[in-house]
């Protein structure tokens, strides 16, 4: 006992530094526009070297650019609309949040969860929950709109803490990003500059999209166990020492018995959202359906099923939203929908400004090269290296989610670095589809501990509902343990899955040329 009391002393005290430190930084708007300005002077100091880069997907070399310029400051001023205004997660997030915020504001979320908590185990609520949020990956980012705040409100309505149910989610949701049973948009996204990065040596190689599918699917319960173990153990103990619920919370659900106007409600409209979604299981099955990609496939980033997810889940919960206020009586009339819209939004009110400077750093940031420079330096160093296979292997992985805490798209980094490692295995006898693999188990766990995440400041967001002085230095605090534990675990389990000869996915190899 006293051993353990000590161990939670010494964690306590290094993760408290953490979040100390962290909390000490500006406001996370703030900091995206120093990290801007940073941007800007590093990029004018390192314009001039010459690095030696060749750039993989245009064959030229790759310089830094420098962006304090006459021509670039113009270019930036003229584009700062279209930046703040074509940021990915902006739109996705509003466009969410006005569906989730009726149907959450009109009480049919809160209906939701006292059903689910009148037969889920309070002690299963943890591994239920990380295992929706890595099933939410196969419907894009929704897992970050809706699956981590209902991970706050879920845990809070369970007398939990909340802020332990949006780290789980999380978790599940971005640490555990490459982890899933269901085939999803990343999965041929990442085939494709696997198999051209591997034509470099054998033009007539042809991999499988669902090349890693089984080894995602049982990495899930590596992603499920560690979130369970450290939510439960470690993270939720440690927040109830050192980050007390606020007494103050007026706009939480509460969990007070159902009505039976409430009861009805909740039947009718459940019962319209899952004929809606059998609607569209209808409408999306036929091999020539609107909804498919124009080579046939449902899950290709150009299928426009997965380019509607986000309309999508904003009409899955605001038409029974809706449905279940007028039925409960929560709603009295057209203003009061109207009404729960506006006050989605108004609580969007911060990360939106946050939203804007995030933007242009992220903009600034790939305008002048930075990243890719590092990710291409990385990945020649780790060759010249010439290590045994098994420890090149895991090279790739730390070296990924090194590079994962500057450049956040698990698809630009590929097309950046696959060419280099890919090649380079295949020439020691290691397969794409295991080159693959590794990437993605690193591309996935440094997620959640880098602000740099566009996501992010969202989650940020989230956990102020509970806790009003939460911030960067709170949250990375509340992950990193889930990201080196993550790191370790799901690296030995890549390589006890190695040493198996478990199949990695449809079609796939450990080794090159295949044995």
């Amino acid at each position: 006992m006293d051993d353990n009391l000590q161990k939670n002393s010494l964690l306590d005290r290094f993760l408290n530094a953490i979040e100390k430190a962290g909390n000490k930084l500006p406001d996370p708007a703030i900091l995206f526009l120093f990290l801007m300005l940073l941007t800007w002077m590093l990029s004018a100091l390192l314009s001039p070297i010459d690095f030696g880069e060749i750039n993989p997907t245009s064959g030229e070399k790759l310089y830094i650019q420098n962006l304090l310029t006459g021509e670039k400051m113009a270019d930036f001023l003229s584009r700062m609309i279209a930046v703040f205004i074509n940021f990915p997660p902006l739109g996705v997030v509003l466009l969410a949040m006005l569906g989730v915020g009726v149907a959450e504001y009109s009480g049919f979320i809160p209906a939701g969860l006292k059903y689910l908590l009148g037969f889920t185990p309070k002690s299963l609520l943890t591994p239920i929950l990380v295992l929706v949020a890595i099933v939410s990956h196969t419907a894009a980012d929704a897992g970050y709109v809706l699956v981590i705040p209902l991970g706050g409100v879920i845990f809070y309505a369970a007398g939990r803490h909340p802020l332990a149910g949006i780290a789980a989610t999380f978790a599940g949701v971005s640490g555990g990003f490459s982890a899933n049973f269901i085939p999803s948009a990343i999965d041929p996204l990442l085939q494709t500059f696997t198999q051209s990065a591997a034509q470099i040596i054998d033009p007539e190689i042809s991999l499988n999209p669902l090349n890693n599918i089984i080894f995602t699917g049982l990495s899930s319960f590596v992603v499920i166990g560690v979130g369970w173990y450290l939510t439960d153990r470690i993270i939720e103990p440690r927040l109830n020492r050192t980050n007390p619920v606020d007494q103050d919370l007026t706009d939480v659900p509460k969990m007070d018995a159902l009505q039976p106007a409430e009861k009805k409600g909740f039947k009718i409209a459940s019962m319209v959202m899952l004929l809606g979604l059998i609607g569209l299981f209808l409408w999306a099955v036929p091999d020539n359906s609107s909804l498919r990609s124009p080579d046939g496939r449902i899950t290709a980033f150009s299928a426009p099923l997965m380019q509607s997810i986000v309309p999508l889940i904003f009409l899955v919960f605001w038409i029974p939203g809706v449905i279940f206020g007028f039925i409960s009586g929560s709603y009295k009339n057209s203003k009061d929908v109207i009404a729960s819209m506006s006050k989605a939004m108004g609580s969007m009110a911060h990360y939106i400004v946050m939203a804007f400077f995030c933007a242009l750093f992220i903009d600034a940031f790939t305008q002048s090269n930075i990243g890719a420079m590092t990710a291409l330096k990385g990945a020649s160093f780790l060759q010249s290296l010439q290590l045994p296979s098994q420890v090149t292997v895991v090279g790739i992985i730390f070296l990924s989610a090194f590079v994962n805490l500057l450049v956040g798209s698990a698809s630009a980094k590929w097309a950046l670095i696959s060419p280099i490692f890919v090649p380079m295995l295949m020439q020691l006898g290691i397969s794409p589809d295991l080159t693959q693999a590794a990437y993605r188990v690193g591309d996935s766990v440094s997620n959640i501990i880098t602000p740099l995440l566009p996501y992010f400041p969202l989650v940020v967001i989230f956990c102020q509902r509970y806790v009003k002085q939460t911030g960067i230095g709170t949250l990375v605090s509340l992950m990193l343990p889930y990201s080196l534990y993550l790191l370790v675990i799901w690296t030995i389990f890549l390589l006890i899955y190695w040493t198996l000869g478990i199949p990695l996915g449809l079609q796939s190899t450990y080794t090159y040329p295949s044995l």
